[in-house]
């Protein structure tokens, strides 16, 4: 099995057993447990020695050594002064001597000796299947994310890709056009054109114009012949009927048509970029009304009734041109215009859209803190990767579409009843462990990174008095990633705790492994946070966010770089890297060089998951706003994992064994009676495609 697809069922808490009986079974079980404390629940009889190696690797057991091994008091207890030699002593065995042949120790400690004793590690369940049976999983999880109409992370599509191209798979549903165009792109297969429409045929040529020249405006295109081919043969396919083989349509509807006319400009430089000859009547009519003068589209006759007051005639133009979706993605617009309650309950009266990711997103946006009068934040992704932009003072003065508190309530009242009228009575009886409420649904995770313990963005962990954060990354073939924190106050102010910043501020409160030691063949850094000491010495900060981030001018995809997090006691065992206490680790592999990676919220003592992958080339961490991510700390506030399954149950039973769909990480498969479902806190494909 290839090493992808062991690797994301590993994220599913799955190991393989591709070589069949060993007799060392029950040592191997008994030295996993020792040494990484999982325990497996079901197929125990499968587990083979090369698990062992297996598992060393994916939870980091040799992980290169930071400068100040188990941050001991020794260490701890130097002054600003020595911390600053010690590291600029580093620096030069790094840059100057090339020196990587040990982990740097501080040349400042006085001799003492390291203990060791065991610590209090939370236990890892873990399932092991036979290939065959690994193999159906995998298949189901494909299926699963070709049913979602979200656009995947990068190691969702890489699975998926994979898994089509070994298995010679063809798919016979794709409701994501995002995915089904980065398919078609990638192995230049038209069989993928089943699943878009002509207005999609521009995304293509964008997509194709990023992926392969990693040229991001559409209207600058500079394609290879073979490019042009392949876009040619995709329209002349959708006007041949031949791409709709699957509805039995014949012809290009005149609502694609019309939907093309917002693209107008593109599509007159594509066709004219790629030479473009009609091959039928109906695909010159095409040419010739994208090149003409008019301008058909919805949205244009949507403006013109908005800017002559015509209220109604702006829904219907919406609603009959793009569907009740669109009403709902334009309710700030069409709400703010309103001359009159009337107008507001027209409005309304025209939504039925059964479109739970719009609802869902929607309730989040209504429902959060009402800051309609300052400047906002807009979070969006492209090519995988997290944009940002925050609105200026001159925006805020032009912007037309404020809400009032009383409008802001009543759409989100509005938005919960339709949300809680669509999903209802959709699953049957449903068993929900309480604990669900702590996570987020995964309805933004384009930008982040897979691995064990990923959660969707906005989940919250609940971290124990007598436990500390230790946030790490290690990383091979580049000679410098940094990882920093920062405190964010209640009033927005923010605080850098860097490789820049931290000469003057290490304590019990937080401390820094120091910067890089080892190189290109293995580096590694770490904070240690103690939530309790860090509360008492910084009383503002409400907050903490971590980040990684290339300081060497290459991005995480030339590179390797693993993230995450152990959950260490207070008094740990002395090792700076502990596999039993790993929470989670994950690869970052993005196109860029910056990441969001987690916060901790200080008031209640939660870790958040925020896993980003910026699209930023930025080397050093600070540079710009944060402010914006907060907005994730209080998502599982409005919804949530037992809140959205709660909704779609027709009763909610307290027996596993009598639910037809069971929700929790804590109940084994054997523990659910045949034919009902188990979904975990981790199963975004399974989540993702109940929204639809």
């Amino acid at each position: 099995m290839e090493q992808i697809f062991r690797d994301h069922l590993f994220s599913k808490h799955i190991l393989v057993n591709e070589k069949g009986p060993d007799e060392n079974a029950v040592e191997t079980l008994f030295s996993i447990a020792n040494m990484f404390n999982i325990r497996i629940k079901e197929g125990q009889a499968l587990a083979h020695r090369d698990m062992i190696k297996y598992l060393s690797d994916m939870l980091g057991v040799n992980v290169p050594k930071p400068f100040y091994k188990g941050f001991p008091d020794s260490v701890r207890k130097l002054s600003s002064d020595e911390l600053l030699f010690d590291q600029i002593v580093h620096y030069t065995k790094t840059y100057g001597f090339g020196n990587f042949s040990e982990a740097g120790h501080s040349i400042m400690e006085e001799q003492f000796e390291r203990t060791a004793f065991k610590e209090n590690a939370e236990i890892k369940d873990f399932i092991i299947l036979d290939e065959a049976a690994a193999l159906e999983r995998l298949k189901d999880i494909v299926d699963d994310l070709f049913c979602g109409t979200r656009p995947l992370s990068e190691s969702q599509f890489r699975l998926v890709a994979d898994f089509l191209r070994t298995f010679d798979h063809r798919p016979k549903q794709c409701a994501s056009k995002n995915l089904a165009i980065r398919l078609l792109v990638e192995n230049r297969d038209l069989y993928f054109a089943r699943f878009l429409e002509l207005p999609d045929v521009t995304k293509v040529a964008e997509d194709l114009n990023y992926r392969l020249y990693a040229n991001k405006n559409v209207k600058k295109l500079n394609l290879k012949n073979q490019d042009r081919k392949l876009i040619s043969s995709l329209i002349d396919r959708m006007f041949s009927g031949s791409a709709y083989a699957k509805t039995g349509s014949n012809a290009v509807s005149e609502s694609e048509i019309i939907s093309c006319y917002e693209r107008k400009a593109v599509w007159n430089g594509l066709l004219h970029h790629i030479h473009y000859r009609p091959k039928n009547d109906k695909a010159a009519e095409f040419v010739n009304r994208m090149r003409g003068d008019s301008n058909e589209s919805v949205y244009s006759v949507f403006e013109k009734a908005i800017g002559s007051g015509n209220i109604a005639g702006a829904v219907e133009a919406l609603k009959s041109g793009k569907g009740s979706g669109a009403v709902l993605r334009k309710l700030d617009y069409l709400i703010s215009r309103c001359r009159s309650e009337e107008d507001i309950q027209l409005v309304l009266d025209s939504i039925s859209s059964s479109n739970i990711i719009i609802l869902l997103q929607l309730l989040i946006k209504y429902s959060s803190e009402n800051r309609e009068k300052s400047c906002r934040s807009f979070k969006f992704t492209k090519f995988e990767k997290l944009k940002v932009y925050t609105e200026t003072d001159k925006d805020v003065e032009k912007r037309k579409s404020f809400l009032t508190d009383a409008q802001t309530d009543r759409l989100k009242k509005f938005i919960r009843v339709s949300l809680e009228r669509v999903l209802k009575n959709r699953l049957g009886k449903v068993y929900i462990d309480d604990v669900m409420k702590n996570y987020a649904l995964p309805l933004q995770e384009t930008s982040s990174s897979g691995g064990l313990g990923v959660l969707a963005k906005g989940s919250r962990l609940h971290i124990d008095a007598f436990k500390k954060i230790r946030a790490f990354t290690y990383w091979e073939k580049v000679n410098d990633i940094d990882i920093s924190a920062f405190g964010i106050t209640e009033d927005g102010k923010k605080i850098e705790f860097s490789w820049r910043t931290m000469a003057g501020k290490q304590s019990d409160a937080i401390i820094y492994s120091g910067d890089q030691t080892s190189g290109y063949n293995g580096g590694s850094e770490y904070f240690d946070i103690n939530l309790e000491i860090f509360r008492k010495e910084y009383p503002s900060v409400r907050y903490i966010i971590f980040c990684d981030n290339v300081f060497s001018p290459v991005r995480f995809s030339d590179c390797f770089c693993t993230a995450g997090y152990m959950l260490r006691d207070v008094e740990d065992s002395g090792e700076v890297f502990e596999p039993k206490t790993v929470k989670s680790s994950f690869r970052i592999n993005s196109d860029s060089t910056f990441a969001y990676l987690f916060g901790l919220d200080l008031m209640t003592n939660d870790f958040i998951w925020l896993n980003m992958n910026k699209d930023s080339y930025d080397a050093v961490a600070g540079e710009s706003s944060m402010n914006f991510l907060i907005d994730y700390f209080g998502i599982t506030d409005i919804v949530n994992v037992k809140s959205f399954f709660t909704m779609m149950a027709s009763e909610i039973v307290t027996d596993p064994l009598a639910a037809d769909v069971v929700v929790s990480d804590n109940i084994a498969e054997s523990g659910i009676r045949d034919g009902a479902k188990l979904i975990r806190s981790y199963d975004f494909e399974k989540m993702t495609a109940l929204m639809e």
